[in-house]
């Protein structure tokens, strides 16, 4: 599978089959991930994985632990409000997921169990946690999201499916002590990965693109 392909072709995987990848294929897409550019070429990314197991015994404590009511604690902030055509994209997309399931409106507790299959990973058996130096601040963490859209990209050319979770990193303060990982790290999001159930229906439908006149700007 060429870049133009892989790139065309990736969308984000909400089922997930119970079939592992195997191993050697989650090192070529590591491997391939690792070349992504980063300032100074410092690479901040510290890449946690979890499989089998492990990803399902973590997808089960981190459900309880969101079940409880826990507060999300988020080691970078998410967005507070969309506006204009992001809020437009934004709502288009959860409109989206909502009509693949035929979940209407006022269905709110279709709609709590579907935002809780976040936290179970959509069933995949792989989960990869990337973190960032917390003292390094923004450009690291950018640093950081160009490695999540490599490890995608690669896993897709392999034939991998896979989704980026922030949902994962609001919970980062049961996250980082789960995994023994250091408060000097960040979470920046999750990547559940495996490969994707085709006959589902929320793996059926694709998110639009704007076109290349509505986000670039000419000067000649």
């Amino acid at each position: 599978m060429n870049f133009e392909q892989a790139i065309r072709t990736r969308y984000s995987c909400r089922k997930f089959m119970a079939r592992e990848v195997p191993q050697a294929v989650i090192e070529k897409i590591l491997e391939l991930a690792q070349h992504t550019a980063s300032w100074n070429n410092v690479q901040p990314w510290r890449v946690l994985i979890a499989s089998g197991a492990a990803a399902r015994d973590f997808a089960a404590a981190l459900t309880a632990h969101v079940r409880s009511g826990a507060v999300p604690k988020p080691d970078l902030a998410f967005p507070q409000e969309y506006h204009d055509i992001e809020r437009e994209r934004r709502k288009a997309c959860g409109v989206q997921l909502y009509q693949a399931l035929d979940i209407g409106r006022g269905e709110e507790e279709r709609k709590r169990q579907q935002m809780l299959e976040n936290y179970r990973l959509f069933d995949a058996p792989h989960v990869a946690l990337i973190t960032t130096p917390a003292y390094m601040g923004v450009y690291a963490a950018l640093d950081c999201g160009l490695y999540v859209n490599s490890f995608m990209l690669a896993a897709r050319s392999l034939g991998v499916d896979s989704i980026a979770q922030a949902a994962i990193a609001a919970y980062s303060d049961f996250v980082r002590p789960y995994f023994g990982i250091s408060d000097e790290r960040k979470l920046v999001c999750g990547i559940s990965f495996g490969f994707g159930d085709a006959t589902h229906p929320i793996n059926q439908y694709r998110t639009g693109r704007a076109a290349i006149s509505e986000v670039v700007t000419w000067y000649r």
